[in-house]
């Protein structure tokens, strides 16, 4: 889907941080696709403002390794390699875990509420006999935040959102890509375990639904496929620190009119050159 038809214009005059807020929650639900390049002119007409606040988006995006700049000056969503997506798996498992386990603890009837009502969103999208991918990935992403913020620990929800901003975009590749994982509803098990755990209280069941959860989607997704292998990626990131003098790469400033960013996941994987902007 074209980033045009995912942004909505701004008018406010904190332009930089709105513009950064909104290409971050693109990024860290899944709504953006490893290897899709991402327009500098193209954003800043969907979001009518000037170049200069998406570029200034851009880089704090790019320090964050939520957009990466490739040699030849693209910006686009990183690929991950499999070694990478396993780290981070296991990363979340113990921080996301955590937060689960403390929400538990602090569960009430208003937090619990807002976590049911995601939950029963997400199973009713589920039960349709053509589930909306955009919508689940939505969903699912409410339900999982709605948790981790009822542990009311924000530099621990801080930790988790980072990791989401890295690997948001592989992330919900059974929930788009219309996997037996949704014709199966496994998700929506593992979601009802952990509500039902949340609802009693018990931390370490809780804790327990929510690995279940991570294991499962990250087991399709290595095993589909989609990731890039290790050696192709670190090859890949050595090229663009070397071009960038080993330092953060800055968002390139070619005011060149750049071609349409691609969206689809099957163009996000090509090899063709990455179009500059």
């Amino acid at each position: 889907m074209p980033i045009t038809d995912l942004v909505t214009p701004l008018r406010r005059q904190t332009l930089s941080g709105d513009v950064y807020q909104q290409l971050r929650e693109l990024v860290m639900a899944g709504r953006m696709m490893p290897g899709e390049q991402v327009s500098l002119r193209s954003v800043a007409a969907a979001l009518n403002v000037s170049v200069m606040p998406v570029r200034e988006a851009m880089q704090r995006l790019v320090a964050e390794q939520a957009l990466e700049v490739t040699p030849n000056r693209a910006v686009r969503v990183p690929r991950m390699s499999a070694t990478q997506f396993l780290e981070i798996t296991t990363i979340r498992v113990d921080l996301e875990g955590l937060a689960t386990d403390h929400a538990a603890a602090r569960m009430d009837a208003a937090r619990l509420q807002v976590i049911v009502r995601w939950h029963e969103e997400f199973a009713a999208e589920m039960r349709k006999r053509r589930p909306d991918g955009t919508r689940l990935i939505d969903l699912n992403k409410e339900l999982h935040f709605a948790i981790y913020r009822a542990a009311a620990m924000p530099t621990l929800l801080h930790m988790i959102e980072s990791l989401w901003l890295r690997i948001g975009p592989i992330l919900n590749y059974d929930l788009r890509s219309g996997s037996r994982r949704i014709d199966e509803a496994v998700a929506v098990a593992h979601h009802a375990r952990l509500v039902e755990a949340l609802a009693s209280g018990d931390g370490a069941a809780a804790r327990a639904a929510l690995k279940g959860d991570i294991d499962s989607a990250a087991e399709f997704i290595v095993t589909a496929g989609v990731l890039v292998t290790g050696g192709r990626h670190e090859e890949k990131a050595a090229e663009v620190a070397d071009g960038n003098n080993g330092e953060t790469p800055s968002v390139p400033r070619n005011d060149n009119p750049p071609a349409r960013a691609e969206s689809r996941a099957t163009k996000a994987g090509r090899n063709s050159s990455p179009t500059k902007v």
